[in-house]
């Protein structure tokens, strides 16, 4: 698979039909699908029916309505109380229908008529059934979950959380809450006495973690919520929440009818806030199904450091400064515990800039537990991508954007051309921040409201509306500066009417916000989440091409020293060492997709698993004085590494079939292998860094003759005192033979059968000439082991004497060794360019279209099937050195000669073994197989013989075991009025706002705005300005 292949999936993966489901539903990812059946949803007293589907996973049941919009749920099977068949004809169902009735947690009814198959609703009923059973043991944690919802705390008259149940029973039950001291403030601090009444009470909230303290709220039930509650009509809204709560479930059994989209367009209330944001984006459900984990992250992890953490820390000060709980330890501490529980959760994401905006800003709305896991869901799920370190989801949606511009907004897109202006400088921080860094508070909380609706479409809407309602403003235009300078005009004036002169009161009351917001969602319907998927696909090659191009001339840029290697071997080097990581990263993918039972670890998952060092597997060493972690190859990823760029460490083989053929490569594992991955590893670390690899490169590319040999033996000898031992040298023969196993004929194997025999022949009973140390420079005294004549040494002189007395493995080593060393070009890019001949033009095009690598996979797939089939398939051993042709492998080896002259002849020459023992010995073949069976060195008088030099039996062979080694926008953020926060005074009314009823003006609005899709822009708008009420979007 190539390079561009790999990188492009690590980057971007296509989705399952599992994932799209729980996607769909915002579930946790061990939910898996179990049926689906068409059917009809009604709720008790109701009269409305939506047709859609009924899905049934695991833990869950969930519905959606055929436009996927009018009506939907996800209901944890725990939450059913009642399960009913109902009889034709009953509670409204037609006759003849299958029917079931659900009670629910909150004695919410609903009945589903299953419009399937007769087979397939009984078969959906025997799983729902049996699932059902299965989540028995959930609803005793239920009960307690329940209470960490305000809706419960808010609608729930028998725990005495109800406004309008203050006394009697309620009041009694509200006498002995299970709940405890929220934040204990010391008698001292004034301040924080005077937001709760100068007195110390017992709050019936957390902003922390678990279940019994209370409901789950944020920082803002502490220092205040953002914005005039009279402004924003706090208790209009809370009015038509209560209403909606109590007739359409609450928490986990609430069912989304059109309603609740009308009222989130409106804007959340504030104490509601962080809850529907649970509830939308799915990071309820994680919460639900991980009891505890957000606290064992954090005791896991307490005084562990990383650069995560000392980037968090460098962060925390500068996480909107102007809201007084980023002014107090209270809210400084809550926001670094979040962020830090995620960076070792997730430690291939850590922290990224702008992490710090959004944890701060939903830690206003939300507790410690519920922001954990909402931006668990919003950076794995939601935005994928965004906050990683090379925050390549964020550079995809930023070329998504400009080419929406370009479609949409032609004229402004042609004059940014011209003028230079580059919209991303603006845009970037709109989508990393999800619209924080730029807007007002109170307004970008409402875009937040939105997107976790609608899902990141919104972004894309908000964007295109912003530049159309200032596009006159943005015309005028030359350069960045003055194009920013008039979005920061708009973003501070969004609270301020559009008419201010006009004398109708309804026409001023309308604010720039409200505009914006009927342009992004009327003129921009046409943006889906489809359309966005489309975009994203059709750019991503073109995203991967450039964030890889970066990371390559800043890796090559870092290096300490490249050697003698160019700047095009540096690249290919780089091309292979990632593809080698890319290779490991996706092997350890796999094996934790095995290892979890068919599903990806999810983050509760990888966070049980991080009390180590480091969470990666092998790919990244997470430096432990907090220093950026630095990517590494493992042994098994350095063995695919040096498959790649050695010949000898690979078998290829030429499959044909018929007319077809291909190539296919498969690294060989050795002894050798391990060798030369621990002479690369000079520290230590048990994994190879980009300078190592270099390094090791430099050490092989440019070797001649005399550094081969040397090389070979420096990797051979291990304690590195100058000499082979007999294991050594024998292990020196294994290599040799690793390397020419893929030879035709046997003369590199007769060549390495006379090198050991000449290695034994020769070697040095004693070494009296040690080699200086590697590291000193100063030459070893001689050891009583060494000097021992039982245990002789083999030196660098004698060592090269032996190889040079072979022809063959001369030529090897001067040329052969060195030319097998190939640094391949993986990238199409780098290719030399071709002069484009009759099948060039748009018939090129085509066919490299075509013929991408996936495309070759699947025919040479497809090939070797029919090949196998039709019994035509041959497959070549391609040899590694290719040196040798046919007729010159068919040579026999020849016998070996003596290094020793007449004159200088061994003792074993000078005393010959005696007649009777030549005549007695049976004649052997020196070049048969027998030969080869048998001990390479002579039995007499070799100094690496075990036995005495009197004993006639040869030294036992020892065979040498193969052994396998398994081894990142803190942006400054405008300040603006609208962020004031203003006490509420429970006891006003909103009588600015003029009489009349308040709350149907509320929900007119909205349903003018959504009813208006098929108007046009102009008409739809002046009816929206021309109708009664007052609109708050």
């Amino acid at each position: 698979m190539s390079l561009r292949v790999q990188q492009r999936r690590t980057y971007f993966t296509e989705p399952t039909k599992d994932a799209l489901f729980r996607e769909a539903f915002g579930l946790p990812e061990e939910e898996e699908p179990l049926g689906e059946v068409h059917a009809v949803l009604t709720m008790q007293g109701k009269e409305e029916a939506y047709s859609g589907k009924l899905y049934l996973s695991t833990s869950f049941l969930a519905f959606t309505s055929l436009d996927r919009r009018s009506c939907r749920f996800t209901l944890p099977l725990a939450t059913v109380r009642r399960v009913e068949k109902l009889a034709p004809g009953q509670d409204g169902t037609s006759a003849g229908a299958f029917a079931l009735s659900l009670t629910l947690l909150h004695h919410l009814r609903i009945v589903i008529q299953l419009n399937s198959l007769r087979p397939t609703n009984d078969a959906f009923c025997a799983t729902l059934r049996r699932r059902l059973k299965a989540s028995l043991p959930m609803m005793k944690a239920l009960s307690p979950f329940s209470r960490t919802f305000f809706s419960e705390h808010y609608l729930n008259p028998v725990s005495g959380q109800d406004d309008a149940d203050a006394d009697g029973k309620g009041a009694s039950e509200k006498a002995e809450p299970e709940v405890g001291q929220l934040i204990s403030f010391g008698e001292g601090d004034s301040e924080a006495n005077d937001f709760k009444g100068k007195q110390k009470e017992v709050k019936e909230y957390t902003i922390e973690a678990g279940t019994g303290h209370g409901f789950h709220g944020g920082l803002g039930l502490v220092f205040k919520f953002p914005g005039d509650p009279r402004k924003l009509r706090e208790k209009s809204k809370m009015k038509l929440w209560k209403e909606y709560l109590t007739h359409h479930g609450r928490n986990l059994t609430l069912v989304r009818y059109p309603s609740f989209t009308r009222l989130v367009l409106v804007g959340l209330p504030n104490r509601l806030r962080g809850e529907i944001w649970e509830l939308t984006c799915g990071s309820m459900y994680m919460r639900l199904h991980n009891p505890g984990v957000y606290d064992k992250i954090l005791e896991d992890n307490e005084g562990r450091r990383s650069a995560s953490t000392d980037d968090i820390e460098k962060d925390l000060h500068r996480s909107l400064p102007e809201y007084a709980a980023y002014q107090d330890k209270a809210g400084i501490d809550a926001m670094r515990r979040v962020l830090t529980a995620y960076s070792w959760s997730n430690p291939s994401v850590g922290y990224c800039q702008a992490m710090n905006l959004i944890a701060a800003s939903f830690l206003i709305y939300m507790s410690e537990e519920q922001c954990f896991w909402t931006l668990t869901v919003l950076c794995d799920r939601l935005l994928p991508g965004y906050y990683s370190p090379s925050m390549y989801g964020t550079v995809l949606d930023q070329r998504v954007f400009e080419h929406l511009v370009q479609k949409c907004l032609p004229m402004i897109h042609d004059h940014f051309s011209e003028a230079d202006v580059q919209l991303s400088v603006a845009s970037l921080p709109w989508f990393l921040s999800l619209y924080i860094s730029s807007l007002p508070m109170v307004f970008a909380f409402r875009i937040i409201d939105c997107f976790f609706l609608m899902g990141p479409k919104v972004l894309f809407q908000v964007g295109l509306a912003i530049l159309k309602v200032n596009g006159e403003e943005l015309l005028q235009t030359s350069d960045d500066g003055a194009f920013i300078n008039v979005l920061k005009s708009y973003f501070a004036t969004l609270g301020d009417s559009v008419h201010p002169e006009s004398r109708d009161p309804k026409m001023r009351q309308i604010t720039k916000f409200q505009e914006l917001f009927v342009v992004a969602f009327r003129e921009f319907a046409s943006i889906t989440d489809e359309t966005i998927a489309s975009e994203r696909k059709r750019f991503r090659s073109e995203v991967v091409v450039s964030i890889e191009t970066f990371a390559k001339r800043s890796a090559i840029r870092n290096l300490r020293s490249t050697g003698r290697l160019s700047k095009e071997q540096l690249g290919l080097a780089y091309d292979h060492f990632q593809l080698a990581l890319l290779r490991s990263t996706e092997r350890s993918r796999k094996r934790g997709y095995s290892s979890s039972g068919g599903s990806l670890k999810t983050p509760s998952q990888r966070s049980r698993g991080t009390s180590g060092p480091s969470a990666e597997e092998g790919s990244v060493a997470e430096k432990q004085d907090g220093e950026k972690p630095e990517p590494r190859i493992d042994r098994e990823a350095f063995g695919t590494f040096l498959g790649d760029i050695a010949s000898w460490a690979r078998d290829e083989k030429v499959v044909k079939n018929g007319f077809h053929e291909h190539v296919e490569r498969e690294p060989v594992d050795h002894a050798l292998v391990d060798r030369i991955f621990h002479n690369w590893d000079e520290t230590g670390a048990q994994g190879l860094s980009f300078q190592d690899v270099v390094t090791g490169l430099d050490s092989i590319l440019f070797n001649d003759l005399m550094m081969n040999l040397a090389w070979l033996f420096s990797i051979h000898d291990g304690d590195r005192d100058g000499h082979l031992t007999r294991d050594e040298a024998l292990q020196v023969s294994e290599s040799l033979l690793y390397m020419f196993r893929n030879e035709p004929g046997d003369r590199y194997l007769g060549s390495v059968s006379n090198l050991i025999q000449n290695l034994f022949e020769f070697a040095e009973s004693s070494a009296h000439e040690t080699a200086p140390d590697p590291h000193t420079g100063r030459t070893r005294p001689p050891s009583a082991e060494n000097d021992d004549p039982q245990k002789p040494a083999l030196a660098l002189a004698t060592f090269r004497m032996c190889v040079l007395a072979d022809p063959l493995l001369e030529d090897f080593f001067e040329s052969d060794l060195t030319a097998s060393w190939r640094l391949e070009i993986l990238l199409a890019e780098d290719q030399p360019k071709q002069a484009k001949g009759a099948v060039g033009g748009w018939w090129g095009g085509i066919i490299s279209a075509v013929m991408t690598d996936e495309n070759k996979e699947r025919i040479n797939r497809i090939a070797d099937e029919v090949g196998k089939r039709l019994d035509i398939q041959t497959v070549e051993q391609r040899p590694s050195i290719g040196k040798l042709d046919a007729a010159a492998a068919a040579i026999e080896p020849t016998a070996r000669d003596s290094l020793f002259s007449t004159s200088t002849k061994p003792a074993s020459a000078r005393n010959p073994t005696p007649v009777a023992a030549v005549e007695s010995a049976p004649a052997v073949n020196p070049l048969s197989a027998a030969a080869m069976r048998m001990p390479a060195y002579p039995p007499v008088m070799n100094p690496w013989a075990n036995e005495p030099a009197s004993t006639k039996v040869g030294a036992p062979t020892r065979e040498i075991d193969v052994q396998d080694l398994a081894r990142q926008v803190a942006e400054e953020r405008t300040q603006f009025a609208d962020d004031q926060f203003v006490i509420d005074n429970e006891g006003e009314e909103d009588a600015d706002l003029g009489a009349g009823d308040l709350d149907g003006d509320l929900m007119n609005q909205v349903d003018q705005m959504l009813d208006g899709d098929q108007q046009k822009p102009t008409a739809a708008r002046e009816d929206l300005l021309q109708e009664g009420g007052q609109s708050l979007l």
